[in-house]
């Protein structure tokens, strides 16, 4: 059994790879993919058609739905995602399975029992992907979901509004919770801005910050703003000038 992996956090991707060969050990992963952009190109050649994609929702730069929306194959996926609030029942209605993260042997193992029970069935008709991509961009507007974060050997779900800021530190990510739990998160800024609501805003390049995280804003010389957060951090939040007017209109919004 040929499968490709699509997923953009890399110890999932080998944590995910290493369970699928305890599971089943005869499957061959072809490729690991950690983008919509990288999978549509991968797929567009017609030689890359593997038994079984397993594949993340969400990803840095969109829905993994857009890779299944633009090529013209067919394919069986299972997809992975940390939480249900993306409206998941949609998948059993329409006859596609997903595992939550994090996953186990025995998730990973019953994904590939109801592949075997369906793959004399799959057609391009079992994948209606344009009806769910519309579902979970509708949920992804109404309300953010969650990041994965690493500690120790735990991976765990982090709800996004109840994070009060990300940062960057000695070109690491951090966030920082509202009870002032940090974690560092293997995504860039960038990544994340794409994937946390309106409620979030990069006010420079090291910070990503909640608006109910914001206590304060003042003058700080004559050119930039000093940000007060609702959480002890032991540095200073500049804003520059350029930047000012923009801030505080996306403030006033709250």
């Amino acid at each position: 059994m040929k499968i490709v992996l699509i997923e953009d956090e890399e110890l999932t991707a080998n944590d995910l790879a290493e369970t699928k060969q305890k599971v089943e050990p005869g499957a061959r992963i072809l490729t690991i993919l950690k983008s919509v952009g990288e999978a549509i190109d991968y797929f567009k050649d017609a030689s890359n058609s593997p038994d079984l994609v397993f594949s993340d929702i969400q990803l840095g730069d969109g829905l993994s739905f857009e890779i299944f929306k633009n090529i013209e194959c067919a394919l069986p996926v299972i997809f992975c995602k940390a939480y249900d609030e993306y409206a998941l029942n949609a998948f059993k209605t329409n006859g596609i399975d997903y595992i939550l993260k994090p996953f186990s042997e025995q998730t990973i193992s019953e994904a590939f029992t109801k592949y075997r029970a369906l793959k004399k069935t799959f057609s391009k008709n079992d994948l209606p992907i344009e009806n769910i991509l519309k579902i979970f961009e509708q949920q992804r507007k109404q309300k953010p979901g969650s990041v994965l974060v690493y500690h120790k050997d735990k991976i765990i779900p982090v709800s996004i509004e109840s994070i009060a800021l990300f940062y960057i530190e000695n070109e690491t990510t951090f966030l920082i919770t509202f009870d002032n739990t940090k974690y560092s998160i293997g995504k860039t800024l960038e990544e994340l801005e794409k994937i946390t609501s309106t409620s979030f805003y990069r006010v420079n390049r090291q910070h990503l910050i909640h608006r109910k995280a914001i206590k304060e804003a003042s003058q700080y010389f004559t050119r930039k703003l000093s940000i007060s957060l609702t959480i002890p951090i032991a540095w200073k939040i500049l804003i520059r000038k350029e930047k000012i007017t923009d801030f505080l209109k996306w403030l006033s919004e709250s």
